[in-house]
Parts: structure tokens; sequence; C-alpha cells
């Protein structure tokens, strides 16, 4: 039985700067609740940075109880050192969930940006923009770092997704799409 109310927790994964968006939906409609950022930029030991990581999402998680977590996946960069700080970044987001039994679902930006959109290379002023009249943002709620409403896309694109019957990975093989939707292919 589908849960009246589920809250989704979105994380911008980011080792100065990460963001989070936290949508509550009920039946179709979603509003949000809460989005910001964890500034880490004035903390030198990388190591640290991760701890400070965990602390705060495990906080956010423990104040907000969300059902899952929707976390942008990283893009794939030139600069190796980067893409390895960002993806610790995102793993420790994901430990944290982990730790708290809250299922995890990854998008790639350009889904994210598809999704909120209709445009896979957008702005992030586009999806900001996108997400403030989708959610009924006043102009005052819009945060100065785009990281969290990057987040609240990617909570907002879990949202969307959820709609769908199945998920690609609860489908194991052809054969397991075919028996799983017969009417949908019983006319071909």
């Amino acid at each position: 039985m589908q849960k009246a109310e589920r809250i989704i927790l979105g994380i911008d994964p980011g080792t100065n700067v990460m963001g989070y968006g936290i949508i509550r939906v009920v039946g179709n409609k979603a509003e949000m609740i809460t989005m910001g950022v964890i500034d880490l930029r004035k903390m030198a030991d990388p190591y640290l940075r991760l701890g400070h990581i965990f602390e705060r999402v495990t906080g956010i998680i423990d104040a907000y109880l969300p059902d899952e977590m929707a976390i942008e996946a990283p893009f794939f960069g030139k600069n190796i050192q980067s893409m390895l700080k960002l993806g610790r970044a995102q793993g420790v987001a994901i430990a944290a969930a982990i730790h708290h039994d809250i299922p995890i679902h990854e998008y790639a930006p350009l889904k994210i940006k598809m999704a909120i959109t209709g445009n896979g290379g957008a702005s992030k002023m586009q999806v900001a923009g996108m997400l403030q009249r989708l959610l009924h943002l006043d102009p005052d709620e819009m945060p100065r770092f785009m990281d969290a409403t990057d987040a609240l896309g990617a909570a907002y694109c879990h949202f969307m997704q959820m709609g769908t019957p199945e998920s690609p990975s609860s489908i194991k093989s052809w054969k397991d799409f075919a028996k799983k939707n017969q009417k949908r292919i019983s006319g071909l």
C-alpha cells in the first residue's frame, strides 16, 4: 500500500558547497519543506569536510525523516582529482542515508534538467526558475547558492519518476519486462 505522504530529500553533492532540498509529496502534489546548503569552504582538511558532510546530512535526516533520498550523480569532467573528491562527498551523503535505511535514487544532471525544464542543457538559473514556478515559491525563498535548487531539483525529479509503473532497476531482463507489461505490449 502506498504511503499517503512521502518526504524526499534531494542532495546536490559538492566538496565546497553541498546543496539539500526536501519536498513533501501528498498524492500527486509536491511542496517544498526546506532547502539550503552545507558550506564547507572554510574547512581546509578534506577529511574533516567529509566528516562534516556525514554529520550534517545525518542531522537533516534526523530532523525531517525522509522516506527516500534522490542524489545527483557526479558529471564526468576532465579533472580526475575533482571527480574523485566529488565522488567521496557523494559517497558520504549516501552512507548517511544507508545508515538510516533510506532508499537512494541517483539521477544524472541531464535527467534532472530534462525532468524539470524539458531541456537537458538547461542552466542552473533555468532549473531554479522552473522550480520556483512548479513549487509556487516566493522570490525571497530562493537561495543565494544554486546548489540548493539543484538539490531540490533532484528531489522533484524523483517525485516525477514516482509516477512511472516500473522502475528500470526492478526489471531483470526483456523476458521479465514482457511478463510484467503484458497489457502494454499485447498490441504488438
